[in-house]
């Protein structure tokens, strides 16, 4: 019996593990059919990215081998020096940051780069876990909604203030957990009316989106008279809701950069104008044009493996890194992106029940943040390589190319593999 629960105390997830080996192995074939040049391929040629992938593989299992090595209390113990320490390495770069892409996101290390952005999310998972489970933090007091917030805010105002908004979006995801652990609804329907709100006043304007508010908000008053609603709260619900879509127009008007504008204003079809929107089409839509067009050219089965017109010919920009979906769209056709689609699912939900069995607040605390981290990344980069949500440079995990997203998915993940090899012993 002892021998059986000392094998099971050091017995890691193998379901996970494999999922994250086919993501990672299939990630790297898309990236060498995007990236190859010329008829030759050497797989670990260095002047080819997928060699340099290849490399970034190599020390990713490495990587592995040291977080599965380190006591799992290690992560709770120092949750909160991790996270201030991805925060200096967030502010240094304002000092000592690298300009990729107008983006100041990076440091250069040689002829290589670090993005700290992508360490920052498990450290802002490990500070979370380890705030709301060392003060069994109730999520319906104020202040301790407060303070958890602002371990997630924190961050991503330093990423925003880099000019990456695609990082920034995703500590959103963090919101997921709070509901995990008790968050009051009302949070959640008031986000869902945000969005809406924000959609109406954009697509059909103010004065539609207060006519739609007043007839929403009246029916409600209207049924629930008997329980004595009080039309001066409905009053004021209606003001605020209205004032909401002013100012969301007055932030896409005067705030937001043209060529933000222009993305927002292709997915909701907003420009009436043919010649302006064939404009704006060719100068900000122009990879997803391609990516759609790529996609949708592998048809049931796809063209096979580097047998891509489009991807051999590099017609669509950044298609290594983040639009590496419309590769497997048309490399491997539905079949193929289908089944990319599972094994994220497959791996998500695998994380979902696995943080459900924890003993402990903080496993299962991060592990929640691990699932919402990887669907949200999942989702806006499939829906934007589709079409189906603005274009945001986010990438693909486990799949797109670069070092940094990488080994930073791979920590995220597989600390949360070390936490739950452990449960046994949080009883």
């Amino acid at each position: 019996m002892h021998n059986r629960e000392h094998h099971k105390n050091f017995g890691f997830d193998w379901i996970i593990i494999v999922l994250f080996l086919l993501l990672v192995g299939f990630g790297w074939l898309n990236i060498m059919s995007a990236s190859h040049e010329g008829e030759v391929v050497s797989y670990f040629d260095m002047s080819q990215l997928y060699g340099k992938h290849a490399v970034f593989i190599g020390l990713t299992l490495v990587l592995i081998t040291l977080i599965l090595a380190v006591e799992a209390k290690f992560y709770e113990r120092f949750a909160s020096v991790i996270y201030i320490i991805a925060m200096l390495a967030l502010v240094g770069l304002f000092i000592f940051g690298k300009d990729v892409n107008g983006a100041r996101s990076w440091y250069g290390i040689g002829s290589m780069t670090i993005q700290p952005s992508e360490f920052a999310k498990f450290a802002t998972a490990l500070a979370l876990a380890k705030y709301m489970s060392d003060l069994q933090t109730d999520m319906n007091t104020i202040k301790h909604q407060l303070r958890a917030v602002g371990i997630i805010v924190l961050p991503a105002i330093l990423i925003l203030l880099q000019n990456d908004a695609g990082s920034t979006i995703v500590y959103a995801s963090f919101f997921f957990v709070f509901y995990r652990e008790g968050l009051q609804q009302i949070y959640l329907a008031i986000a869902i009316s945000a969005i809406v709100l924000a959609v109406l006043a954009l697509k059909f304007g103010i004065l539609i989106t207060a006519l739609v508010a007043t007839v929403i908000i009246g029916g409600l008053y209207f049924f629930r008279r008997k329980k004595r609603a009080s039309i001066i709260q409905h009053i004021v619900i209606l003001l605020v809701c209205v004032s909401f879509s002013a100012g969301v127009r007055m932030f896409y008007d005067h705030v937001l950069k043209p060529h933000q504008q222009n993305r927002i204003s292709l997915w909701l079809r907003l420009e009436k104008d043919p010649a302006k929107l064939e404009r704006m089409k060719k100068a900000e839509a122009y990879n997803l044009i391609q990516s759609e067009q790529a996609i949708s050219s592998g048809g049931l089965t796809g063209k096979g493996f580097m047998q891509g017109t489009r991807t051999t010919g590099k017609f669509v920009p950044e298609q290594e890194t983040d639009y590496i979906f419309s590769t497997v769209g048309e490399e491997w056709g539905f079949l193929g992106s289908a089944l990319v689609v599972v094994l994220f699912m497959a791996l998500i939900i695998r994380v979902l029940f696995l943080a459900e069995s924890q003993k402990s607040q903080f496993s299962r605390v991060y592990g929640y943040a691990v699932a919402a981290i990887l669907f949200t990344h999942f989702t806006i980069n499939i829906g934007m390589v589709m079409g189906l949500i603005p274009t945001v440079g986010i990438p693909l995990p486990f799949f797109s190319y670069g070092g940094s997203g990488l080994w930073g998915f791979t920590i995220l993940l597989f600390i949360f593999v070390k936490l739950d090899s452990n449960k046994i012993n949080e009883w």
